[in-house]
């Protein structure tokens, strides 16, 4: 007796595994412990110096991403430091040349005027700054804070809207001068009438600071 005996060969399939992680969140380059110079036609234009700079030209947009902070020294034509500028996140989407600053941004100018706030973003293009968070601004003479900033590269014009600020006294002072100035002959003219109905009370300024509302 012959047994035949027949072996059936199954149809082979290929078994992939999914990626782990997907290829847009692969970053192109990672670096630490950065400290360089950033240039633009040539000029340096400001320092970085970071913990850790991820750039990502997968994502959409494309962009450098700084997870654990940044420190920038920002410079004018002759490579003086016009600014320092730090923040604990921060986002450089290089396509459109726009910075994203998040959590504790803080920006000390060369003239002394202090800015904070929890976001903010630096429009390279247009050389200009902005926020749309409560922002504080601190000059030497003057203290503002609101709920929208906009201002020049330099921070040397600024707006702020919806704020709330104080002033120097000098600002009131030399404000007062200038009225008591226009109107003195005014009041001259009304001097012997006045006397003659009450006695003249001499006013006394005790407020020194009022909030601004727009």
């Amino acid at each position: 007796m012959v047994v035949m005996l027949f072996t059936a060969c199954d149809e082979q399939h290929e078994h992939t595994a999914p990626a782990i992680r997907e290829r847009d969140s692969v970053a192109v380059m990672t670096s630490y412990g950065v400290n360089t110079l950033i240039s633009d036609s040539g000029i340096a234009k400001y320092r970085i110096v970071t913990e850790e700079w991820e750039v990502n030209a997968n994502v959409k947009p494309s962009r450098w991403l700084f997870k654990k902070g940044i420190f920038l020294e920002q410079f004018d034509e002759r490579f003086h430091v016009q600014a320092y500028i730090q923040c604990d996140t921060a986002y450089y989407y290089d396509q459109t040349r726009l910075w994203e600053l998040r959590s504790r941004v803080r920006i000390l100018t060369k003239d002394g005027l202090r800015f904070s706030s929890e976001q903010l973003f630096w429009d390279e293009d247009r050389h200009e700054l902005y926020s749309n968070v409560f922002s504080k601004l601190v000059t030497p003479e003057r203290t503002l804070q609101g709920s929208y900033f906009r201002s020049d590269e330099k921070m040397t014009k600024y707006y702020v809207s919806n704020t709330k600020g104080s002033f120097v006294k000098g600002d009131f002072d030399n404000e007062s001068t200038e009225n008591t100035n226009t109107t003195d002959s005014a009041h001259r003219a009304q001097d012997s009438i006045a006397k003659s109905l009450h006695p003249i009370a001499t006013p006394q300024r005790k407020i020194t600071s009022i909030p601004l509302m727009h």
